[in-house]
Order: structure tokens, then C-alpha cells, then sequence
């Protein structure tokens, strides 16, 4: 099974190649340019993608449907947000721990920037090391419990650039169908077979690498800790055992997942029972509750080595600014010295998922971490309710066929250490109001 975000790309191909041949009356037929190219070929307004985009438009038009994405944020965006210059109850943020605006982390990036300036002005091989980058790799792999860590200037680009550089074309990437866009691309890059395997499940995986694992040199499983769309994450162990008795390497994507899951914010690993060292490589994206930008690897120190002399993620990209380390590294040494922020994001998300279930509201597989989906099962009741949410100032993100099956449209609710009950059972009553003057 394809991922959502394949068969996406392939819809909006299919939905152009479609509406090229079966153009309005009136609009005119491409004409070869002057030196006898098709327009399709080099006008812009020609492309599939932005054909796709105009059908966008003008079906949500036609339905009466603002456009749901690139709201402006007037300020921080955490519990609470300002959109239009109203004060919504926001649910689309991964500011899990609230530390984006945290005291601490403001006043570490300050201080960075006036003591290194904004920009490190070049890669970090070649004049672009700062002590804070150091620092805050060091803090990252003894986190970890692992060798080491490198950061990467934006966390789409650590994984395709590390599954870029690691793997070649007799190599084989095994991932999730459910697996993230840059775990795609990076093996895009580097010419290796991929094949992904039925969401959450480590029966399908072992299939595959017992047909598959002696045809080929290095293998590399790719998983995430926490998984976006539906707010649930695997069973680490099984894949830790699965890996070792094929000989592959296991990587575990933390977007999402560290800093939230495990008692003490220390992730998948923590949640599960797994030693650090159980798994190959860990990646995670400094974006989200540490506060940043970027990602970063942590593991052994030859893989991390590696990657700092030949990923060219790493060694052709400007090093991050000290202004972004600065405030991830402060985040996390936060996230350690108060722990009831954790504790408040566990509660509180348990509460959105009990009151939801209570409600009657579909959830799916969501484990209760973070992340809830209500699941309405069509694209267009899924963008309205998100619409008429927002006009009782209530943020929310609607997630829509293709990017999920069409029965599986859904709101995808981002929870808040500093969300209240009141605002959760404010949130859920209307939602539950809302829906039921769509349907009845």
C-alpha cells in the first residue's frame, strides 16, 4: 500500500493530466512557443501542480469554503493563538510543552544572538562551528545515552540527507507506509529499492526481509516514534528483535515523539522499555517542543562522524544560526527541570481522548499522547467543521482526501501542556454541535 502522501502527488497528476483534456469552452489550447515547445512545457500556469491548485480553489469556492491553510499567527502559537485579532483556542500547534515562549529559551536566544550575531555566515567545516553548536549536540546524545549527535539546519533535510548519503543502489529502505515525506525523498536520493509495509506492523516487516534481506548489502528500517496523522506509535521492541535476527539497521523517526512520550519526555525508547543503543539511529526535529529549527542524528560516533564530514545536508549547508541553538538547547534542560509540564500535556491529552471517545467521536488508533484525531469520514464536512470551529475561535486543521482515504478525513487536534479542560469541553461541544447541524 502507498503512502497517503504518494498517492497525493499522484492524484493531483491524474486530476491535471484530466483537466488538460477536458478543458472549458473558451480556454484556449496550449500553442508551441516560438521555438516550437508545447506551453505546457515552459509556462508555469501550465504545470500540473499549479492546475491542481487552481481545482482547488475553485472547488472549495464552489463549496463556500475558505482556503484551511496559511492562517497567520500574530503571536505565539500555543494553547492559545491570535488569528484575524481574535484570541483562538489553538489545536494546531507541536509547542507541546509550551516552551517556544517559555522565559528561559527566549532569553538563551538573546543572548546567543548578541554575543554570535545573526548568522554563523557559512557550513560549520569550514568556518561556521560555534561552542553552542557543540553544546548542544553533547546534550542531545547524553539525552540519548548514545556516542553522539549532529544537528542539521532543517529536520526534512536530516533525513534526506542522511538516508541519501548512507544507502546506494544495492541498498534496500524499508519503511511504514505511514512514513514521513523526507524518509521518501531520502531514499529517493540515494538509489536504493524501497518498500514500505502495512502501518504498525512488524509481522509485514519481517515478511519482507525474509523474501528480500539476502538480495541486497545494507538494509535500513525506517519508523517514527509518534505518528502525526493518527497520534499512535509502534512497538519498538518487536522491531528492535526483528532487525537483529535480519542483520538491518533500525531508524526511529521522534518528530513528534520525543520530549512527549515516556514518563520523563525521553521518547519511543522510554515508553517501550528500549535501551537507546537497541536502535541504530535516532532522529528528531528541534522544531516542536525543543523550540528550534532543524534536527539532528544521534548514535554511534563513526555513523555520526559520517554524517559531519559527508552529508551534504551538513557539509554544503550554512551551520544553524546561534539564535536557533541556543533556545533548543535551553528547551531541553527546561524540559528536565519541570517535569509537571510533561505531566500536564499527559493528563490533559488523556482528558481530549476520554471526553472525545465519551462524545462518540471516532479517534481511530490514537494512543491519547499529543495527538488526537476526530475521525468524520468526508473531505468536505471534515474543511467545514474546521471553518465553523475557527468562526467560535477554535483552531484546528482539517486533513483531507487524498493526503488520507476519504472515509478517513479527519481534525487532527495537537494538545498543549497549558490547554484547560474548559477549553477542551468548550472545543468538543462545539464540534459535537456543529457537526450534528451538518448531518441531520
Amino acid at each position: 500500500m502507498s503512502h497517503p502522501r504518494d498517492a497525493l502527488k499522484q492524484r493531483l497528476l491524474q486530476e491535471a493530466r484530466q483537466r488538460r483534456q477536458q478543458r472549458p469552452e473558451g480556454e484556449s489550447t496550449p500553442k508551441p512557443s516560438a521555438g516550437g515547445v508545447d506551453e505546457r512545457f515552459t509556462r508555469f500556469d501550465r504545470h500540473p501542480g499549479y492546475q491542481q491548485l487552481k481545482l482547488m480553489r475553485e472547488g472549495g469556492q464552489r463549496l463556500g469554503i475558505p482556503d484551511p491553510f496559511f492562517k497567520v499567527h500574530e503571536g505565539t502559537a500555543g494553547a492559545t493563538t491570535i488569528i484575524g485579532g481574535h484570541e483562538c483556542i489553538n489545536f494546531a500547534s507541536y509547542n507541546y510543552l509550551g516552551l517556544a515562549h517559555h522565559p528561559r529559551v527566549i532569553q538563551a536566544g538573546v543572548e546567543a544572538l548578541e554575543r554570535y550575531g545573526s548568522s554563523v555566515s557559512a557550513s560549520r567545516p569550514v568556518s561556521g562551528e560555534r561552542p553552542i553548536h557543540q553544546a548542544l549536540e553533547r546534550a542531545i546524545a547524553e539525552t540519548y545515552e548514545v556516542e553522539d549527535a549532529v544537528v542539521f539546519v532543517s529536520g526534512h533535510a536530516t533525513n534526506v540527507s542522511t538516508l541519501g548519503y548512507l544507502l546506494g543502489p544495492k541498498d534496500l529502505l524499508l519503511h511504514d507506509e505511514y512514513i514521513h515525506n523526507s524518509t521518501v525523498v531520502g531514499a529517493q536520493l540515494s538509489g536504493a529499492r524501497r518498500m514500505s509495509f502495512a502501518h504498525n506492523d512488524p509481522v509485514a516487516l519481517e515478511a519482507l526481509l525474509a523474501r528480500h534481506r539476502r538480495q541486497f548489502e545494507r538494509v535500513v528500517v525506517v519508523i517514527e516514534g509518534l505518528y502525526s496523522m493518527d497520534g499512535d506509535a509502534p512497538d519498538l521492541k518487536r522491531f528492535v528483535e526483528i532487525k537483529q535476527r535480519h542483520q538491518a539497521w533500525l531508524m526511529v523517526d521522534e518528530a513528534h515523539s520525543f520530549a512527549v512520550m515516556g514518563d520523563s519526555g525521553l521518547g519511543l525508547r522510554e515508553h517501550c522499555g528500549v535501551p537507546a543503543r537497541d536502535v541504530d539511529i535516532w532522529m528528531g526535529t528541534l522544531s516542536k517542543t525543543l523550540s528550534g529549527c532543524g534536527g539532528y542524528i544521534a548514535g554511534c560516533r563513526e555513523l555520526v562522524e559520517m554524517l559531519r564530514y559527508f552529508a551534504p545536508g551538513f557539509l554544503y549547508s550554512v551551520g544553524m544560526p546561534a539564535q536557533v541553538a541556543a533556545p533548543s538547547l535551553a528547551a531541553l534542560e527546561v524540559m528536565k527541570a519541570e517535569p509537571e509540564r510533561l505531566q500536564r500535556l499527559h493528563e490533559i491529552s488523556r482528558y481530549f481522548l476520554e471526553q472525545a471517545k465519551a462524545r462518540g467521536f471516532d479517534i481511530g488508533e490514537s494512543i491519547g499522547v499529543a495527538v488526537v484525531p476526530v475521525i468524520v469520514g468526508s473531505s468536505v464536512l471534515a474543511a467545514g467543521l474546521s471553518d465553523a470551529l475557527l468562526k467560535h475561535d477554535i483552531n484546528v486543521q482539517p486533513i483531507l482526501h487524498p493526503a488520507v482515504p476519504e472515509k478517513s478525513a479527519r481534525l487532527r487536534f495537537f494538545l498543549n501542556c497549558d490547554h484547560t479542560r474548559e477549553q477542551i469541553d468548550h472545543t468538543l461541544d462545539v464540534l459535537q454541535a456543529e457537526w450534528k447541524a451538518r448531518t441531520n
